[in-house]
């Protein structure tokens, strides 16, 4: 005679169920911990990443400080038309603009703190050039042949003739020579490979 036989869970088969569903669970929470410790470990480096970047940034600006305080000196001086790398002067810009990312470049560019970091580890070098393709000649003259035609803004009141005085002027407007532009390029280096690069323009007066 047969029997079928019955087969039951007992508490122990259970327990090894139990087992094998909390182990997965438990993988599962490991691999969302990990997960989201990378993630946080991420934002952190870029959130240090632009506060380097924005370090460089503020670096920078004093840099163009700098260059604006050496341009004024030789401004006063009068000595416009050679180079002056003591200052970071040049008379003339490149003919074709140069890779300010290339730190070629700025070989024998000068540096802020005879090229010592600052407190938060930038180093800031600076060039100022005047924007005209010749050196060793005034702005606007003929030299060798080539006119020296600089970048210039023109006197505002010859342009709107404001304050002439109409009734006793007979001939052409009056005016002051035109304004001969400036640029200050700055580099600043920082920690982690951050770089800025800025650049302003100035105008003679």
């Amino acid at each position: 005679m047969n029997h079928d036989v019955l087969l039951r869970h007992t508490p122990r088969s259970e327990r090894g169920t139990v087992l094998i569903i909390a182990l997965i669970i438990l993988v599962a929470m490991t691999l969302a911990g990990i997960a989201t410790m990378r993630s946080v470990d991420t934002a952190t480096l870029m959130a240090g990443n632009i506060a380097f970047r924005q370090s460089a940034v503020h670096a920078a600006d004093q840099g163009l400080q700098t260059g604006f305080t050496g341009m004024s000196a030789n401004l006063l001086t009068g000595n416009l038309d050679s180079d002056n790398p003591s200052i970071g002067y040049f008379a003339n810009a490149a003919a074709n603009e140069p890779n300010w990312l290339d730190p070629n470049v700025w070989n024998g560019d000068v540096k802020l703190n005879g090229g010592a970091p600052d407190a938060s580890g930038n180093i800031v070098w600076y060039r100022i050039e005047r924007m005209c393709p010749l050196k060793n000649c005034p702005a606007n003259a003929i030299c060798g042949g080539v006119s020296n035609l600089c970048a210039s803004t023109p006197d505002p009141g010859a342009v709107s003739r404001e304050g002439q005085d109409h009734f006793r002027q007979t001939g052409g407007v009056f005016s002051k020579p035109p304004a001969i532009h400036y640029r200050v390029t700055v580099r600043a280096q920082g920690p982690r490979g951050s770089v800025s690069i800025v650049q302003t323009m100035l105008r003679g007066t």
